[in-house]
């Protein structure tokens, strides 16, 4: 019982704007509609004897705490755990004046059976040697006389187990119109037979109102036209929800309370998915013939995780996944996207087998005239498989993804930069000596007092290497940052100290924690990865166009140099590793395409809009004459290249470059985006076609797309396809719901997935999942 300084239930709407008392006044605010709610039965049944209160700090006034009083003997408990204060003092017998009769009957009877005579029941308590339990029925002075009543027909009567609670229910006839009474039943099963008692009472109702449905009656195409969009629901959830839920007997009984009835599993993976597919299908080859050219995008060839963190303080750790899903989807001109097929491998797979499987997409996709295909993106096999297919056909401009390049720069810098090796391996040494010796009750304690949550340093696990597991540096990184202070105040515990006299490696960590130059080049590491990783986000929500390249690493560039002036650190190493990563994706289309996007024209001093030639290079501005000869026939390629040089002087007239470079408002994120992202190509096939040669060019440059990626699936799609693959039935049936989902959301250019939605719902961190994914073996 606790002694309080002022006990008033006064109202918290007069508290000041003190973090800590609006802190107490929302937890006494919830505890009230709890108990309202309570009282109305709707909540547990102790609330009709437990009140929140507030305690008031008498020299400021302020609420310093909620406590709970019951109304029975006035006692004060604290309100941390209603239900464990409701147990002790209630039910155990602690309060002097409470029964267990007191506690509602609403919450504890179902609904009365009206319909049926109350049988003559008598109450013989057995007396036996076992030791009662607190919560046992308390006899009433009715049920003593009920009993003894009953001694002289004890043979005959009915033999009832003593239960723990006493039901009470109030039956009526209606016949008679009779008074209410109430009788207490005692039921042998317990409270368990409340369920069939309830289940009784419902068969009765039934048999007198035998045309009553629980739900309101729905026309055969209202119940068609629910099942279609139950089935695409369930289609397009894609291993999230199993076909067994469907039985589920709360999910039966929810269609059968919207008067639907129940759904056939064997219907939904039959025919009602084949006709889905078929339909999704036709869809999609329709659009694809309707373009005059497309791109093909090949995402998941990357291994799509290394061995997951394994944080000590709990001891998990899993393997490596070795079962890929490489997904082929099609860009469109107008913007749109389309869903091919997905192919599975196991691991990693050859240069020669993806060369082969990408011919062979094109080839089923074209049939002869693979001339539609302008190129390809991909996660993977720039130099061999991509390189390959384009010199192989002069037509295509094959690409690596930019959202691997950027996530590859930071592996880059973790292996190559020293100041990236050297805070790595301190912070491994400082991480795993804190949660593996005596420091941790110490380091635990002092991070609750100053953070006010408890747990140990993330640490990787042993098994991955950390260039690859990078994701999961980054996380080691920002609990060390987070826990700066708290670590000083650990080493500086008598009881460290008395560790440091013994052990060298105690020492040696003291002397990493107390030095300020690691701390320096711990929040340079921290600032460089986080700065990579907002790009990284950028270019996955945006998915950019191949125009869009050099501008994207010239910002990088602009944003590294401000990082080493900020921390103070040498520029040359750290240029030299992103223009290594730069040259290793760059492709002369870059830069072509930067120069015929109309959005990219830049104003002179005469007024005229200008391709930007001065921000290329010398050797740019020779990819971009080799890349248009290639891209157009030899005949062709004197006319293009004198297109090329009257495209550099005159331009674009400025109205339409004005009208193409119009930005509004994105209402989601609030940044200014391009209004008519189709603008650019629109202009090259209206005003710009005196361009005849240059003009084919540069239509089929200007819409293709920098990232590979595109729709998502759920990790319980990968698992529910590696439990279905033995059959042949059941990967024919994982590879329909997979397009039908697929092809569902590019349609309406949906490109996150659920996991990442709930993460953010449940404020857990998924980027980090993500880039474990695009980091194994990044090249």
């Amino acid at each position: 019982m606790a002694s309080t300084d002022s006990l008033l239930p006064t109202d918290p709407s007069s508290s000041t704007e003190d973090p800590a008392a609006k802190a107490v006044n929302k937890r006494y605010e919830g505890l009230i509609t709890v108990r309202t709610k309570a009282t109305k039965g709707k909540g547990a049944w102790y609330w009709a004897h437990l009140e929140p209160i507030l305690v008031r700090n008498p020299d400021t006034d302020l609420p310093k705490a909620v406590k709970l009083k019951c109304s029975l003997c006035d006692a004060v408990f604290s309100a941390s755990n209603p239900s464990r204060t409701a147990s002790e003092h209630l039910k155990r017998g602690t309060c002097p004046n409470f029964s267990d009769v007191f506690r509602p009957i609403s919450s504890l009877s179902p609904l009365p059976i009206s319909s049926l005579a109350s049988p003559s029941v008598s109450y013989h308590h057995h007396r036996n040697h076992r030791k009662r339990s607190p919560s046992a029925a308390i006899e009433t002075p009715s049920q003593n006389q009920v009993s003894n009543n009953s001694n002289d027909d004890n043979n005959n009567s009915l033999a009832i187990v003593e239960s723990t609670r006493f039901l009470s229910y109030s039956s009526s006839r209606n016949n008679n119109n009779a008074d209410l009474t109430q009788q207490h039943l005692v039921l042998s099963g317990g409270k368990e037979d409340l369920g069939a008692l309830a289940m009784l009472e419902d068969s009765v109702k039934k048999l007198k109102s035998p045309k009553t449905s629980p739900g309101a009656a729905l026309s055969k195409d209202q119940i068609d036209s629910a099942f279609d969009l139950l089935a695409d629901w369930f289609y397009e959830s894609c291993g999230s929800v199993s076909f067994s839920s469907l039985e589920h007997p709360k999910f039966r009984a929810f269609l059968n309370q919207v008067g639907m009835p129940a759904v056939s599993r064997r219907e939904l993976s039959g025919v009602r998915l084949d006709n889905k597919f078929h339909e999704a299908k036709r869809e999609s080859e329709a659009r694809i013939r309707d373009a005059m050219f497309f791109q093909v995008a090949s995402d998941g060839w990357k291994r799509k995780s290394c061995c997951c963190s394994s944080y000590t303080s709990s001891s998990i750790s899993s393997g490596c996944v070795e079962e890929n899903l490489v997904k082929f989807s099609v860009n469109l001109p107008n913007g749109s996207s389309g869903y091919l097929k997905a192919v599975f491998t196991g691991g990693s797979v050859t240069s020669k087998y993806a060369e082969e499987v990408l011919w062979e997409t094109l080839m089923g996709i074209c049939g002869s005239g693979v001339q539609k295909c302008v190129g390809i993106v991909a996660d993977k096999y720039k130099a061999k498989a991509l390189r390959n297919l384009e010199i192989q056909n002069h037509w295509m401009v094959n690409l690596s993804c930019q959202l691997q390049a950027f996530v590859s720069l930071i592996k880059d810098f973790s292996e190559e930069l020293l100041l990236f090796r050297t805070v790595t391996e301190n912070s491994l040494k400082l991480a795993n000596f804190v949660n593996k010796s005596q420091v941790k009750s110490s380091f635990q304690k002092y991070r609750m007092q100053e953070l006010e949550c408890a747990g140990l340093i993330r640490v990787p696990s042993n098994k991955c290497d950390c260039s690859s597991n990078i994701a999961h540096v980054f996380a080691m990184l920002e609990d060390i940052l987070s826990c700066s202070r708290v670590l000083q105040m650990a080493v500086l515990d008598d009881s460290y100290k008395l560790i440091c006299v013994e052990d060298p490696i105690a020492r040696e960590v003291a002397g990493i924690v107390q030095n300020e130059e690691f701390w320096n080049d711990l929040e340079a590491v921290y600032s460089l990865v986080k700065l990579i990783r907002g790009m990284v986000r950028e270019i996955e929500v945006e998915r950019p166009l191949i125009g869009q390249c050099l501008p994207l690493w010239e910002e990088l560039r602009v944003k590294v140099k401000e990082w080493c002036t900020k921390f103070n650190l040498a520029e040359a190493p750290v240029e030299k590793i992103l223009e290594k990563r730069f040259r290793k994706n760059y492709h002369p289309a870059w830069s072509a395409a930067f120069i015929l996007d109309p959005l990219y024209l830049t104003r002179d001093t005469s007024g005229k809009y200008l391709p930007p030639f001065k921000c290329l290079t010398h050797e740019q501005e020779k990819d971009v004459d080799k890349l248009i000869t290639r891209l157009v026939s030899r005949e062709e390629a004197h006319v293009a290249l004198m297109e090329l040089m009257k495209w550099r002087s005159e331009g674009l007239e400025p109205l339409y470059a004005q009208a193409v470079q119009v930005k509004q408002r994105d209402p989601v994120t609030g940044k200014m985006k391009i209004a008519n992202p189709q603008s650019s190509r629109l202009v090259w096939e209206t005003c710009l076609s005196e361009y005849k040669s240059l003009g084919k060019v540069a239509v089929r440059l200007i819409f293709l797309h920098a990232t590979s990626c595109g729709f998502k699936y759920n990790r319980s799609l990968m698992k529910w396809i590696c439990v279905h693959r033995p059959s042949k039935v059941g990967l024919e049936r994982a590879q329909k719901m997979i397009f039908i989902a697929a092809h569902s959301k590019l349609g309406r250019r949906d490109f996150s997935n659920e996991e990442e939605k709930d993460a953010k719902l449940l404020m857990i961190g998924s980027e980090d999942d993500m880039l474990d994914e695009v980091f194994a073996d990044a090249p």
